[in-house]
């Protein structure tokens, strides 16, 4: 996908360089404006936007790591269940995640489509009846974090939301020994 984008902005970036330096405009200044403003400028922003965009979304993949944190998030009108360690553990409207470090938040649901999105952590998913999807997010520092569906369910939707719980180390430590609820 990156490989055919690159290709098509190049052969657009040739065509327009072409049709520039092809035909001669009335006058220089009015050339040097078009080339600066029109072509210049823009190609500097959008090839800005394409490696911000590739360094954050590569965070933003589930892949398998060393320090990865598993939980699970299944929806049903109107609560979020939350479970840790393999099931043995829940909260519910409350998800709590270690701060500074990946998680990968599997999400079902009960009933029907419901979406899970927490906008200072990025990221927004479908909860699917019958699929099983995993959404990576990460806590940047410890705070409570404001969490909707982002997905209409139904008559209570307006009042479907949780809150994400990051802990620092010793406070994941304490939840995942059970001290918390």
């Amino acid at each position: 996908m990156l490989a055919g984008s690159t290709a098509i902005l190049l052969l657009v970036c040739g065509l327009i360089a072409f049709a520039f330096l092809k035909r001669r405009p009335a006058s220089p200044a009015k050339r040097v404006w078009i080339v600066g403003a029109g072509l210049v400028f823009p190609i500097t922003v959008l090839t800005a936007l394409l490696a911000y965009g590739l360094v954050i979304g590569e965070r933003l993949l589930p892949r398998q790591s060393s320090d990865l944190v598993r939980v699970s998030a299944e929806s049903s009108q109107w609560r979020w269940v939350f479970g840790y360690d393999g099931g043995g553990r829940r909260t519910y409207d409350a998800l709590h995640i270690p701060a500074g470090r990946p998680v990968d938040v599997v999400l079902t649901t009960a009933d029907v489509i419901h979406a899970f999105w927490v906008p200072r952590l990025g990221g927004k998913m479908d909860a699917v009846p019958g699929r099983q999807n995993v959404l990576r997010i990460e806590a940047d520092r410890p705070g409570i974090y404001a969490g909707v569906c982002a997905e209409y369910c139904g008559i209570g939707h307006a009042r479907h939301g949780f809150r994400v719980v990051a802990h620092d180390a010793a406070g994941w430590q304490a939840f995942s020994a059970g001290d918390r609820p």
